[in-house]
This record gives structure tokens, sequence and C-alpha cells, in this order.
């Protein structure tokens, strides 16, 4: 992981350094390695050769026959903001890395290591680790490794308090077992596994809806977040931090028999199933396959949003939505603990690529 820098107040002490009296203190930067270090470690692998410090990490990749590597890289959004709010930050962490394996997953990829990116002006220590901590929790939980990563402290670039978080996934998947939706076919079947809430998207609609997290009052937007709504089980910001779920261990054992992975992050179901689809073929959703929770349909009322800008804004309950054949569809679904059929792959017959009604 690279060397982090930790900022200080800017400072008029005659013996302070030049750089600590431009606000940014170098001398501090050792105990916060040595302490992201510990926290990494628990998230690593035999393959890795160079863990947190060095300039770059390394990482022997021998355990495949044709190996196809595989790489995303995403944020969180908004949704910090919530976290900043809240005074929560483990969760995102948690966010962030679930968000990246998902997406290398939609290619039948494993994941192999992650690395990640701190932006701040002048967050803590501790806040820092406790993004770090989740991340490893995240990473360990899924058998990657947390290779290393940079912490930048810029008080010019961002505002006090404020941050954004990046992370980096490296994956592997056979060349034979790559999923690209090449296989997908008229007749296919539908499979969704159900999200934890927003996951990572939508928020920045979600803050306007509730008027939070757009520069008024922390203290009054604190308030609407510990309020209680009807429907949802605990309070507004419970349900907004949410952890984005992986869907990883779900599909590892049947990975081999998808035709097609989509996870519906920004774009909903409107944005990221055509992204699997050859062409000629467009999907058909059964509306009444699933129930929407509770949170979609607070915020569409509140904000007096329609179904199309809900079905393009958010994922609707519905977090990784996968295509298989026909005959292997209740086999499948048997497999997996909480998919629903709620669909069917069809011949496009205009211009629309999802169709749901």
């Amino acid at each position: 992981m690279t060397v982090p820098t930790h900022l200080s107040n800017t400072t008029d002490d005659p013996n302070a350094d030049a750089y600590t009296r431009a606000g940014v203190d170098l001398t501090a930067r050792n105990d916060l390695v040595h302490r992201i270090k510990d926290v990494a470690a628990r998230a690593s692998r035999p393959e890795v050769l160079s863990g947190v410090g060095p300039f770059g990490g390394l990482f022997k990749l021998g355990q495949f026959r044709e190996p196809v590597l595989a790489s995303s890289t995403d944020g969180v959004g908004t949704k910090l903001r919530i976290a900043m709010l809240m005074n929560q930050y483990g969760t995102v962490g948690q966010d962030l890395v679930n968000h990246c394996v998902n997406d290398i997953l939609c290619t039948g990829a494993h994941p192999l290591f992650f690395l990640d990116y701190i932006g701040t002006s002048d967050l803590s220590d501790e806040k820092k680790l406790e993004l770090v901590d989740g991340m490893a929790r995240a990473c360990e939980a899924h058998g990657a490794a947390l290779i290393g990563g940079e912490t930048a402290d810029m008080p010019d670039i961002y505002a006090s308090g404020d941050f954004d978080l990046v992370g980096f996934i490296v994956g592997a998947v056979e060349r034979e077992h790559v999923i690209d939706g090449s296989k997908i076919a008229e007749g296919d079947v539908l499979l969704a596994l159900p999200s934890t809430g927003l996951h990572t998207n939508g928020y920045t609609l979600v803050r306007k809806v509730f008027d939070i997290g757009t520069g008024g009052d922390a203290s009054a937007d604190r308030a609407v977040l510990n309020s209680n709504f009807p429907g949802l089980e605990g309070t507004l910001g419970d349900a907004l931090l949410a952890v984005h779920r992986c869907y990883y261990e779900d599909l590892r054992p049947v990975l081999t028999r998808l035709h097609g992975i989509a996870h519906i992050t920004g774009g909903g179901l409107t944005d990221n199933m055509p992204r699997i689809l050859p062409d000629g073929l467009a999907v058909r959703f059964e509306r009444d396959a699933w129930r929407v929770p509770a949170l979609f349909s607070l915020i569409q009322e509140r904000g007096a949003i329609n179904d199309a800008d809900m079905f393009h804004t958010f994922n609707m309950g519905l977090g990784i939505v996968v295509a298989v054949a026909k005959e292997e569809a209740e086999s499948i679904a048997a497999q997996l603990r909480d998919a629903k059929p709620v669909g069917r792959v069809i011949k496009q017959v205009d211009d629309r690529r999802v169709i749901i009604e």
C-alpha cells in the first residue's frame, strides 16, 4: 500500500517543517501505515508476494490452466455523504469491495486481489482505519487479498470532513468458463437474487427527496436519518447504509451453468440488462414476480417519481439477475437460497431491450 500522509491543521509553528506548516504532516504517517498493514494482513492469500508498503503489490498467478484476467474499478458514490452524517465508515468499505467483486463476477471471475484509494482533507486516522477494516473484512470473506492502495491527504481539493473512496479489483477465470452473454438465447429464464437495499446507487436522488446531505444543517439531516418510517425495520439511516450484498458465494457453485449475469447498479434494470444481451434479444420482466421493498416505495411516494424513473435509477429489490437455460432453471434456482424467476429472454421486436410489465 502506498505510504499515506496525514493531514494536520495548517500551523505557524516555526519548529514544524514546511510541509506540516502547509497542512500535511509527513511525520505522522508511519504509525498509520503500520496500523493499516495489521488490518490488511487479515485479507491475504498464499499467492501474495509483497504485502502493504512497497511501491507495487506482487501476486503470483499460477493456479489457472488458461487464465483470463478480469478487472474493474468503482466507487461508493454519494452514499459516502450518508456515512459521514451517521459517523459510520466501516460499512462503506464493505460496500466498495462487494460492488467490485460483483462486477467481475458477471464475467465468471473469481476475485484475486483488491486495491483502494482514499482521498481526503482531514479525515482522522481512526476513520481511515475504519474504512480499511471494512474493506479487509469483505476481502477476507470473499477470499481476496487486500494487496495495496493509496491514502491521499489533499486539503486544497477536498473540503473539511469530505473524502472519496474508490476500489480496484483483479480476478481471474478459466478461458473456457468466461461468461460474456454469448450463450443467452430466446426462452432463457431470468432468475434474480434480492438486494439488501439501494446498494451503492441512486443516493443523489434519495438525498434530494429527503433533503439530506445537500449542504444544509447537519443536525437536521441526522434527525431525518434517525427517524422511523412505515415499512422500514429500522431507521431511514439504517436502511440507506445497509451493506451492498455480494453474490460471489451464492453464484460460485453454479457459475459454469449460467448464460449471463447482470449486476443491477446505476441505471437499474433498464440500462444493465442490455449490457449482457446478444443482438436481437430483449428481456421481459414480470412486475408481479417479486415484491419491491418498502424503502423503494417510500422514496417513490415522497419524491413523486414515476415507475420508469424508478426502474432506471434503482435496483428495485433485484441485486443481480442471471439468465439460464429453461430446462435448468428449476435446478439452478434450488441451489440458490433466495432466487426467484422474474422473467424471460425474448426476441426483440421493437427498440426496447427491457420490458417490465
